[in-house]
Parts: C-alpha cells; structure tokens; sequence
C-alpha cells in the first residue's frame, strides 16, 4: 500500500516539474515571439507607405485615381490632411531604431520613442512641401486602425492649387 501512495506522489512531482519546465520556456519565447510580429508589422506599414508614396508621386494629371489594398494588423495608420502627413505608429517591444534618433529612408522618416514596457514606433511621410492632402476633400484626420479585411483607399490627383497638386483619398 505505501509503494502505491508513492508512486502516485512521484508522478504528480514530476508533472509539476514539466509544467514548471514548459511555463518557464514559454515566459522566455513568447516575448520573442511577439518582437518578431511585430518587426515582420513594422517592415510592412513601411512598404504600405512607400506604396502610397510612389501611388501619389506617380499618380499623374488631374483626374487620374488609383486604388489601394491596405490592411493594418496592428497599430494605425493615419491620414493627417490638416498637416499633409501620412503616418503609421504601433506600441511594440520590438526596438526599430535607436530610441528618439529619426532615421531617413528615401522620403519616409522613422522614429522609435520609449514609452514604459513597450516602444512607440512611428513611421511618417510628410507630403506639406509639394502636396495638399486631402481626406474626403475636407480637412481633417482618418484614422485605420486594426481590421480583418485589407481597407479599399482610393486615392485621386483633384489638380492644382497655389502650386501644389491636391491629393484626395477616400476609403470604402
């Protein structure tokens, strides 16, 4: 009866210590794991507006529209058309950039900003010295955050005004 009692209290030991072995690996990988999302998100919202920004700058006469498929997994990207920016930011663990040193990279500016655990992520295009951007030909902010389906922007050359060609986005 005893060596029954043991064997018993044994296995319940050693699948705690399985347990223990698994939560243990599990609280080192998963922050790694979400780094690595969250570099794989980054890189793509750059190449998202490196595609709005080749779409504007290539878009043409007046008249002309083209249509992107943007999808945002995490984080937001935003069309200011009150300052004429575009930007995407996220809060990642993963570091981009030396914290507060803007990085260049063609017209897109970079910059990572520590904020407690997680790291704010900004990623901008400033389009105020050629372009007027627009949103819904008004004035104001849009904001795309997070969705299952890409987003449908249209974006369209409305012409020119005091020197700077009028670029309208509409999303559906």
């Amino acid at each position: 009866m005893n060596k029954k009692g043991q064997v018993w209290v044994e296995t319940v030991i050693y699948l705690l210590i399985a347990f223990i072995m698994i939560g243990l690996v599990l609280s080192f990988i998963k922050p790694k794991i979400e780094e690595l999302r969250d570099k794989s998100v980054i890189e793509q919202s750059i190449g998202i507006l490196q595609n709005i920004d080749n779409s504007i700058v290539t878009i043409g006469s007046s008249g002309n529209k083209r249509l992107l498929e943007i999808g945002v997994k995490k984080g937001s990207l935003i069309i200011d058309s009150e300052n004429d920016i575009v930007l995407f930011e996220i809060d990642s663990r993963y570091v981009y950039s030396e914290p507060g040193k803007v990085i260049q990279e063609g017209n897109i500016q970079e910059v990572t900003e520590e904020a407690g655990r997680y790291n704010k992520v900004t990623i901008k295009r400033d389009f105020s010295d050629e372009y007027n951007i627009t949103y819904k030909d008004g004035e104001s902010l849009k904001t795309l955050n997070r969705a299952p389906n890409p987003y449908r922007v249209f974006i369209t050359n409305k012409g020119t005004l005091s020197n700077k060609v009028i670029i309208n986005f509409d999303i559906e």
